[in-house]
């Protein structure tokens, strides 16, 4: 007996100077963090959803990969991948997608080699100029 996948709703906005990995990876966290897709529910293959969103296979597999680090989905070879709850063990795991959005930006300022305490004052001085927007 074959297992529908869940339907995904999800969009990419080539134009947001987001990556595409990045958006993708975001959302598929949202939708598992905010309980829009139980544990045990089957997703899309790599293949399918690469072919849905018009996206590269290997941009795809990169996020199933990532995000299966993580403990938010499981892969099951001849069955599929699956969403697991394994994140909520682990230690500091986000909580919610804006828990995941500051994990990946203070990762991604570590690896542009921007000091700990440069962080906040980053985020601090473009808030203010967002305000003036």
């Amino acid at each position: 007996m074959e297992i529908d996948h869940k339907t995904l709703e999800i969009t990419i906005d080539d134009n947001s100077g987001i990556p595409i990995w990045l958006q993708l990876r975001n959302r598929l966290i949202y939708l598992i963090t905010s309980g829009q897709f139980a544990e045990g529910d089957k997703l899309a293959t790599v293949r399918e959803l690469a072919v849905d969103l018009g996206i590269n296979y290997n941009t795809v597999s990169k996020v199933y990969q990532d995000i299966e680090r993580d403990g938010y989905i499981v892969s099951y070879r001849g069955k599929g991948t699956f969403v697991s709850d394994a994140y909520l063990k682990n230690e500091g795991a986000a909580e919610n997608e804006a828990d995941s959005l500051v994990d990946d930006f203070i990762r991604q300022c570590h690896e542009l080699g921007i000091p700990r305490k440069d962080i906040t004052s980053l985020v601090e001085r473009r808030l203010q100029e967002s305000n003036a927007l």
